[in-house]
């Protein structure tokens, strides 16, 4: 029942689509069971939400007046939940109220901007974007790990391995190579109800500076316009380099989102 509302916006509710198709592809390995809660106005969903171990409670672009009932399904639930994020209003209000109920703490530790593709332009660098195969193993498995060590949620060697060889599997990993050396990557949560997200975006400092990161990103995405697909990703609100970048890809804001964490 909760499809034809995530349908009816694939770009805003990426997260909670991709946690879902996720698990569907078996690339999702949370250390506990997920817990999902739609809210429901006579027949129809009106909101999904997500909690995991790993990413804590997705709200998305909950309405306010929904939050409620939610909050009160994740308590119930009895997940333990280490962060909210959503849209700054109901995430605010959602952060607050759970930690007065529990006793709890939160801080606010992140914003981020998601962007859809308004306007295509592609951007050039020294060498070319090809897909990643078995034998970037070890490369793109390090820059993940850097990845992870740049926005604060590094994961351990062996779910980086994973995560990699998972991605390669399904075709949605791609490198940038230049001089015989794989120098960026960038990864894509694969079409579904219309829409890709691009995510996972990263050079190694030594390689930095040469546009390896915008040249990859603006190619991934012509791939998933020429799919049929909408494109879009998020930024971190605190480097403004990315954020320059791709807007002159053509990628515009939709909406921000604020996450919160126990202290």
């Amino acid at each position: 029942m909760a499809f034809p509302f995530l349908r009816s916006d694939p770009v805003l509710n990426s997260v909670l689509i991709s946690n879902i198709q996720g698990r569907i592809d078996n690339l999702l390995y949370d250390p506990a069971p997920p817990v999902f809660a739609s809210v429901h106005q006579d027949d129809e969903v009106v909101g999904v939400v997500c909690c995991t171990a790993m990413r804590g409670v997705m709200l998305g672009a909950l309405d306010s007046e929904y939050l409620p009932p939610v909050l009160a399904a994740v308590i119930e639930s009895g997940a333990e939940v280490k962060f909210v994020e959503g849209v700054p209003e109901v995430t605010s209000a959602f952060a607050s109220q759970y930690a007065e109920k529990l006793g709890k703490q939160f801080a606010e530790d992140r914003t981020t901007r998601l962007h859809k593709l308004v306007d295509f332009t592609p951007l050039e660098a020294p060498g070319h974007a090809r897909l990643a195969a078995e034998a970037d193993l070890a490369a793109v498995t390090r820059m993940i790990g850097g990845f992870g060590d740049a926005i604060g949620a590094r994961i351990t060697l062996e779910e980086e391995e994973r995560w990699a060889s998972d991605r390669i599997r399904l075709s949605r990993l791609w490198v940038w190579e230049y001089d015989g050396r794989v120098v960026s990557m960038a990864a894509h949560n694969g079409g579904v109800f219309g829409a890709s997200r691009i995510g996972s975006v990263y050079t190694p400092p030594e390689e930095r500076g040469n546009g390896y990161a915008g040249a990859l990103t603006a190619h991934v995405t012509r791939e998933i316009l020429d799919a049929g697909d909408q494109a879009c990703l998020f930024t971190d609100l605190a480097n403004p380099t990315s954020n320059k970048i791709y807007a002159r890809i053509g990628y515009r804001k939709v909406v921000d989102f604020v996450r919160y964490a126990v202290r």
